[in-house]
């Protein structure tokens, strides 16, 4: 047995397993063997391969001859009819997966930007504005954490944890400071235990669905102070949301950014709809279609309640 595998071994270092099963069941591992054998020094990968093609040709043509050229044939056609049949598949990937996301007018022309139900209905019915700006935008001037419009004593922070945490501990009994509570992250689907702390808060942020600075370029750099503030701490559009994914989305819109959670995209996209809607606020023309894009997915999508 070892001096078998001695005899093959320089064609077996370099053969892909169904090579070497091809080769040696055929009887041309030995043909192999000796052209290989017969190049002093270090035998080069590319030197075996073009031996081993050589050779196959060479016995292919012996062999046709032998049995006839149906025997040739029949396989050279069922593999380019296998050939043929993979490039279609790839091709027909292409075209219904990749060409959609670069080229909108195929994808209007594919129904990828057809959609049904309220979301869809109110989102058809904004403003559209591509001259878009974000020249004077200030953070600050959204009023954010700086006001208490139900009056209990905190900010809106702690009014979205209570709401959107489960088995939430406050600070102490009565308060309304939250210091501990589960997240059930819409944005990841992942679970997080949040726990109050210098280091510890930030696991779980609050963001604005329609961010401040989308809201200012879409319209609310012509806004009041108040109608700002009252934006800018609305809980509709505010959620407790997995800290890492809050930071990746910034500013951006449905056209650059969505949740990596697959099932909640629909409600992301459908919220940023009702935001806009109730605010009044205009959309791109990207932005629209990525929003379209989301909502086709699933029909009959609604405009949430609260």
């Amino acid at each position: 047995m070892g001096q078998k595998e001695g005899y093959f071994a320089p064609v077996r270092t370099f053969l892909p397993h169904g090579w070497k099963l091809a080769l040696l069941s055929r009887g041309y591992a030995r043909i192999v063997h000796a052209h290989v054998c017969a190049h002093r020094g270090p035998t080069p990968r590319s030197l075996i391969f073009r031996t081993i093609r050589a050779t196959v040709e060479r016995m292919t043509r012996r062999r046709s001859k032998h049995f006839g050229r149906n025997y040739f044939n029949s396989s050279s056609v069922a593999e380019r009819v296998l050939i043929l049949l993979v490039i279609a598949i790839v091709i027909g990937v292409t075209i219904g997966v990749v060409l959609p996301r670069i080229s909108p007018k195929f994808a209007e022309i594919t129904g990828q930007y057809h959609a049904t139900g309220t979301a869809a209905e109110t989102l058809q019915k904004l403003p559209v504005d591509d001259d878009v700006s974000t020249n004077g935008y200030e953070r600050e001037l959204f009023g954010y954490r700086e006001t208490d419009d139900d009056g209990n004593g905190c900010d809106v922070r702690e009014d979205v944890l209570a709401r959107d945490l489960t088995g939430v501990q406050y600070t102490k009994l009565g308060g309304c400071k939250v210091k501990s509570g589960v997240l059930a992250d819409p944005y990841t689907g992942k679970t997080i235990h949040f726990q109050r702390g210098q280091t510890t808060s930030s696991a779980v942020q609050i963001d604005h669905v329609v961010a401040l600075q989308n809201a200012w370029q879409s319209g609310a750099r012509d806004w009041s102070q108040q109608k700002r503030f009252r934006f800018g701490n609305d809980l509709y559009n505010l959620l407790a949301v997995d800290g890492p994914a809050n930071q990746e989305k910034g500013a951006a819109s449905a056209a650059y950014w969505l949740p990596t959670n697959g099932e909640y995209r629909c409600d992301y996209v459908a919220r940023q709809i009702g935001v806009k809607d109730k605010y009044g606020l205009s959309v791109t023309t990207q932005e629209k279609r990525a929003m379209l894009s989301v909502l086709h997915s699933c029909p009959g999508q609604a405009i949430p309640n609260d």
